[in-house]
């Protein structure tokens, strides 16, 4: 028998079989550890280099672009009636515009010629509101449109109402012309979308009192100028979701349109448009609203209307009235977005059944449109049903209701309301807006271009830089810095309310239900009108805009966060749960982290609303920007800095949306 002999094994075979050494891990270095850096390296240098190069600027103080500005409105103002360009241009636009706005007032609102009473009085406006929300809706939302319409003439705001109201539908039908073909064709041409989507994006990002001051420029104070910044500011909404909806029509069915030939005019006109009839009405709704929001803000600038009666009252700061025009703002708001959902809703229902108007409710149609055109001839005909009768009772009563209960908060709440106010002050806003106003602006520009950077690359870096450059050159570079401050700590805590009450409704469908009506109606109520109870609590501070602004937020952050949320795969959490995972565990470590896209655009859209509601809040003592605005346009001197200060807030604006949107997409990836 034969043994197998092993051949030995050569050194170089040796040290071959030897296995290696084991490799250390690498640490990664996450953006949190790089953000956390640059803030110390910061902290470090605002120690030894605090208060220098600080470009504070007293508040009657002016630089030379503020006074290069006055002399532009000077001169504009005296060359507006012999420059070509106005007289053929500009103050063309300003006579149809107010043409038209005119037109409506004397339908609803202004006696026209010799009547004392507008043209359709108080009963035929509640009749054909009424009828219009029943044709459209159903019988629900007319008998919301007139117990809504009825109760703001009870309030003895009919007059400041039908005035908001003909603004509103002006501006709307004038954005609607241009905006529903625009949109139209950018659903058509991926080409047309590419241009005009950066146009909107800025557009959308602006806050509404950043449109008034250049306006003005051209167009004068008065309804024509409020109408123009309207149409502008709520154009955007109807044409994005526009193009949205005609791109979303299936590829399929429209190619089945043209197999069996049907034209171009043809697959639009009886495909695309029908198919996407919901979503264009749901774009409608969103103008409305826009409008609505932008009509009050508009005061301002002399625009008539509730707006204008809030202001006044923020201004004085007498509650009871800011309270009773705010409620009626509400109210118009809700008996708008209820009708146009409605439409919406009645558009996709009536596309699915193919029946879009039943036999009998054409006859009832014909009957309730005869009963309109009756109480129509009534108003124009006969002084009782023209004239809202009262004296607006219901509306003195809320207003001492609003004063009382303010005076009772004033009086028992003011230690809890104070020390909230104090905590929040002293232990996040006042150091935080000190770092920023008292750092070198050299100093701050470089932490914010390195944190763009980090968290958005390196076209956030450069946008980022770019507005750093164009804010010092503004010259409110101080007050750009406290304004930065408060929309910094509004927003922290608008994610913090976002994610307690975006976690519970997304991992809970039946808080979902009963708090998600509540985050919808509050997403229609105009900005102004979330200043007013908080002035009752807390005065008129910096604070009270602070807290608005989380408010006026915070609905938009909890529906995106609860969405994104409840797209975490229901297999994950079962896997996390079967592992031995507590519920904190399975929210911190599984859905937080796989929602990430979710919690970066809650932050943009946070910082987009706050900075919107902080500007506004230059009204009630919020200072800064808001307040340079709103001097701008009550004091002439001031005029050139109220339009620097509103560049400013583009600026910021422009720089909190593209570094978040940028993360948002480095998230997703």
């Amino acid at each position: 028998m034969t043994v197998a002999m092993e051949k030995p094994e050569t050194a170089g075979e040796a040290q071959q079989s030897v296995p290696p050494p084991p490799v250390a891990p690498v640490r990664r270095i996450s953006r949190a550890m790089v953000v956390g850096a640059i803030l110390v390296v910061w902290l470090l240098l605002f120690a030894v280099l605090r208060g220098r190069q600080t470009l504070s600027l007293a508040a009657a103080d002016l630089t030379d672009l503020h006074r290069w500005l006055n002399d532009v409105n000077d001169s504009i103002g005296a060359d507006r009636n012999s420059n070509p360009l106005f007289l053929y241009f500009f103050n063309e636009i300003r006579l149809v515009i107010d043409t038209l706005v005119t037109f409506v007032q004397d339908l609803i609102s202004q006696p026209s010629g010799d009547r004392p009473v507008p043209q359709i009085g108080w009963l035929g406006v509640v009749g054909l509101a009424g009828y219009v929300s029943w044709a459209v809706a159903n019988w629900r939302v007319a008998l919301l449109a007139v117990a809504g319409f009825t109760f703001l003439g009870l309030q003895g705001l009919w007059q400041e109402s039908m005035d908001t109201l003909s603004l509103t539908l002006s501006a709307v039908l004038v954005a609607l012309l241009f905006a529903i073909p625009l949109g139209v064709w950018a659903g058509l041409s991926e080409r047309v979308n590419r241009i005009v989507t950066p146009f909107l994006d800025f557009m959308q990002t602006m806050p509404t009192m950043v449109y008034l001051a250049p306006l003005t420029l051209f167009f004068l104070i008065g309804g024509a100028s409020a109408t123009i910044a309207t149409v502008i500011y709520a154009a955007p909404p109807a044409l994005r979701i526009t193009a949205h909806a005609i791109r979303s029509v299936p590829p399929t069915t429209v190619e089945a349109a043209e197999s069996m030939g049907a034209t171009r005019r043809q697959s639009l006109l009886k495909v695309l448009l029908p198919m996407s009839r919901r979503t264009v009405v749901m774009g409608v709704n969103q103008t409305i609203m826009a409008a609505l929001a932008m009509v009050t803000i508009a005061a301002l600038i002399d625009a008539p209307g509730l707006g204008k009666t809030v202001v006044q009252a923020l201004q004085s700061l007498d509650v009871g009235t800011a309270f009773n025009a705010g409620l009626a703002i509400v109210v118009m708001a809700i008996v708008l977005d209820r009708v146009t959902t409605a439409a919406s809703e009645r558009a996709e229902a009536a596309r699915r059944s193919g029946n879009p108007l039943l036999k009998w409710r054409r006859h009832l149609l014909v009957a309730g449109g005869a009963v309109a055109a009756a109480l129509v001839y009534l108003s124009h005909t006969y002084l009782w049903a023209a004239e809202f009768p009262g004296d607006g009772g219901t509306g003195s009563t809320i207003a001492k209701a609003a004063d009382n209960v303010t005076t009772w908060a004033q009086d028992h709440l003011s230690g809890l309301t104070n020390g909230f106010r104090d905590v929040i002050t002293n232990g996040l806003l006042n150091p935080f807006q000190t770092l920023l106003t008292d750092s070198p602006w050299w100093l701050v520009g470089a932490a914010l271009v390195g944190i763009a950077v980090v968290l958005g690359g390196w076209r956030a870096g450069v946008t980022t830089a770019v507005c750093v450059g164009l804010l010092v050159a503004t010259g409110v570079w101080s007050d750009g810095m406290t304004t930065l401050a408060s929309t910094v700590v509004a927003t922290v805590l608008v994610m913090l309310l976002g994610m307690v009450f975006g976690v519970w409704m997304g991992r809970s469908a039946l808080v979902d239900r009963l708090v998600r009506p509540t985050l919808d109606a509050a997403q229609v109520m105009p900005p102004f009108v979330y200043l007013v109870p908080f002035l009752a609590l807390f005065g008129a501070t910096r604070f009270t805009a602070i807290v608005a602004a989380i408010v006026y937020a915070a609905p938009v952050a909890i529906k995106i966060i609860a969405d994104g949320v409840r797209t975490v795969p229901a297999a994950t959490v079962e896997a996390a749960t079967s592992t031995g995972c507590n519920t904190w565990q399975i929210i911190t470590k599984v859905q937080l982290p796989m929602a990430r896209g979710a919690l970066t655009l809650a932050t943009n859209q946070g910082l987009i609303y706050v900075l919107s509601m902080v500007v506004v809040g230059g009204l009630v003592g919020a200072g800064a920007l808001g307040y340079d605005v709103v001097a701008g346009f009550s004091q002439g001197q001031l005029y050139g800095k109220g339009l620097a200060a509103g560049l400013a807030i583009v600026l910021l604006g422009v720089m909190f949306d593209r570094i978040t949107q940028a993360a948002a997409r480095r998230t997703s990836n």
